[in-house]
């Protein structure tokens, strides 16, 4: 039987071969001719992918369920169970499961009604190494985005319910859940700073349901929104006829708060003269409403909200220094989401969710090229944009594909610094040994370090030498 023999280099990327995936393809090997296997097997490790190789269908099952994540290459005529059959039972299994079959000539006609019956590709022997290892990494892919599909469907749905703030699980994210209990029954004012869209109000809602004023009002306020002719009144309250039009009684939002929570947004909007009755009011913990000399006690709790850094000498000018310090007691900052990007995915999910379920609508297949634009995007408005931008996906109405993102996310992004530096130095370990095949003689010489410590890293790192060896003529071994 003629077996492939293996590049002397893997190639980065030849022709018409794609980038691997972010991590290394992960393959079943199933042929009974141990010569073919081996080869085979070498092959697939110089190209960086992982491989778990046996001589017949049997023992390969137990691996094959629904949540494998690789490619099932596998010869057709083999004892006992062959590829054919092999091939009916993943369908049962999970008929989404990428099968590349191997076949002699003879066999060709029933590898090609296999194609029409599912299976991903065939090759006939004898086969290029670089044939098997495309065909790999694209079945690779497609099994990648098959698997993120039904993860985002399955987030999108058990993420019902849950406050878009506490979907993630990012440190950031977790020191926000962990004060936001900690501080929940202090009754304490609390600040939050965060860009526009960050989820600021979501901080308060969560606040006022984790503490003992769950049953008072919460009652929010944007000071940004708001015209400074009424703000006073608003804020405060009025007697009838404390300025011109006021006829009525008016009880004001912060009297209206007074057992329950306080919401003050855009708080650096607010005018210099109702700062000052503000910082009165939360020193006092009372209130006199316009045109009273009657005053009111309060049992009041704010939380403020901010874009801006408050305690930036810029914004002097505009914001009361006093204001800042008496609502600082508490300050949590909400990262944008540039700066989690790991949360983004659950996120998305969660508004592909309520979009599907607000619009009647099937959440779409998800292509590779929009999974790239919702990790790599800077979302300058935040949660607020990721919503909408779930919404049209759901709807089907986006203009034109997303563009790629010239700012690819770091794939060490949450490492130490140890742990970035170990990770590197075992892929230049790799890269090297995959360069001279293996060769430690040339392999010491381009990494200019001892011969010890060259094989101390590589017990550290896992790496096995021979994997990168080229064989020998008229050998069949590793």
């Amino acid at each position: 039987m003629t077996r492939p023999a293996p590049p002397s280099n893997p190639p980065a990327n030849r022709g018409d071969t794609p980038s691997l995936p972010a991590s290394p393809p992960r393959v079943v090997f199933i042929d009974d001719d141990e010569d073919l296997r081996r080869a085979n097997v070498q092959t697939l490790k110089l190209h960086g992918i992982a491989v778990d190789a046996y001589a017949g269908a049997r023992p390969a099952l137990p691996a094959l369920t629904p949540e494998f994540d690789g490619v099932v290459v596998t010869d057709l005529r083999m004892p006992d169970i062959d590829g054919l059959q092999l091939f009916q039972r993943l369908r049962d299994i999970d008929p989404e499961i990428p099968v590349i079959l191997i076949t002699g000539h003879g066999d060709i006609p029933t590898a090609v009604q296999c194609m029409r019956d599912g299976a991903y590709d065939f090759l006939a022997k004898p086969y290029a190494a670089d044939r098997l290892v495309t065909a790999i990494t694209h079945a690779a892919e497609k099994r990648r985005l098959v698997l993120e599909n039904r993860r985002l469907r399955a987030a999108a749905f058990s993420a019902d319910g849950e406050d878009p703030l506490f979907i993630g699980a990012t440190p950031a994210m977790q020191r926000i859940k962990q004060t936001l209990r900690h501080i929940a029954d202090a009754d304490v004012d609390v600040l939050v700073e965060g860009e526009t869209g960050t989820g600021k109000e979501v901080v308060a809602t969560t606040l006022h349901r984790l503490s003992q004023r769950r049953n008072g009002a919460l009652v929010a306020i944007n000071c940004g929104a708001m015209p400074e002719s009424v703000i006073e009144s608003e804020l405060f309250g009025h007697e009838p006829g404390a300025f011109t039009g006021a006829q009525k009684k008016r009880i004001g939002r912060i009297e209206h708060s007074s057992g329950g929570i306080l919401f003050l947004d855009e708080i650096e909007s607010m005018p210099l003269a109702v700062q000052v009755k503000l910082l009165r009011v939360l020193e006092s913990r009372q209130i006199t409403p316009l045109g009273s000399n009657e005053v009111r006690n309060l049992d009041l709790r704010v939380v403020a909200a901010t874009k801006e850094d408050l305690g930036s000498p810029a914004i002097r000018a505009r914001f009361r220094e006093d204001l800042f310090y008496r609502l600082n007691v508490v300050t949590i900052r909400i990262p944008p989401l540039r700066e989690r990007r790991d949360d983004i995915p659950l996120l998305f999910a969660h508004y592909l969710g309520q979009a599907s379920r607000r619009f009647h609508r099937d959440i779409p297949e998800i292509s590779a090229e929009l999974q790239r634009h919702v990790l790599t995007h800077d979302w300058p408005g935040n949660v607020r944009e990721l919503a909408h931008f779930a919404e049209r996906v759901v709807l089907g109405v986006l203009n034109e594909p997303p563009a790629p993102s010239p700012h690819q996310p770091d794939p060490d992004t949450g490492l130490s610094l140890p742990e970035r530096m170990e990770r590197y130095e075992a892929r230049i370990l790799r890269e090297t040994l995959a360069a001279h095949q293996g060769e430690v003689k040339a392999t010491l010489q381009s990494l200019g370090i001892p011969r010890k410590t060259f094989y101390d890293k590589l017990q550290r790192h896992g790496i096995e030498r021979q994997a990168y060896a080229a064989p020998q003529p008229g050998s069949s071994t590793d």
